[in-house]
């Protein structure tokens, strides 16, 4: 092996690393959720059924948007919060609102050391369909 293709080579490794590690931060944004009750996220009623979810950013300034299969049905700002002992199951925990109805409030992810946590009343937030 000539210098020349000992470099094309580290080249073409380097580039691999990288794109196999945006991947791999890419995957960590995102995650299932399963509703067992209609519930609602940021004004935005959800019926039963199986979502994605993917977020962008960290800490209180997180970007969630949940899909309904290709489409994002809702977009609403969420927190990120680090926990000390893992879920053992992805899970979604929905409040009782006075009227009967749920409220999705936190979504868990089984064996993650973080949860998704989401304000009461979705501030900022604006389904996919909004004209606000």
């Amino acid at each position: 092996m000539n210098a020349k293709s000992g470099l094309t080579l580290k080249g073409t490794l380097l580039v691999a690393v990288v794109l196999i590690a945006a991947n791999v931060f890419a995957a960590s944004n995102k995650g299932s959720l399963e509703l067992q009750h209609p519930a609602s996220v940021a004004g935005k009623q959800l019926t039963t059924g199986n979502y994605t979810v993917r977020w962008d950013g960290a800490g209180d300034q997180v970007e969630l948007k949940i899909y309904h299969g290709k489409d994002v049905v809702v977009s609403t700002p969420a927190r990120l919060v680090q926990v000390e002992h893992p879920s053992a199951n992805n899970s979604a925990v929905v409040n009782t609102n006075p009227d009967g109805t749920f409220s999705l409030s936190q979504i868990r992810f089984g064996g993650k050391h973080y949860v998704l946590e989401i304000p009461a009343g979705g501030e900022g937030a604006s389904g996919a369909a909004s004209s606000r």
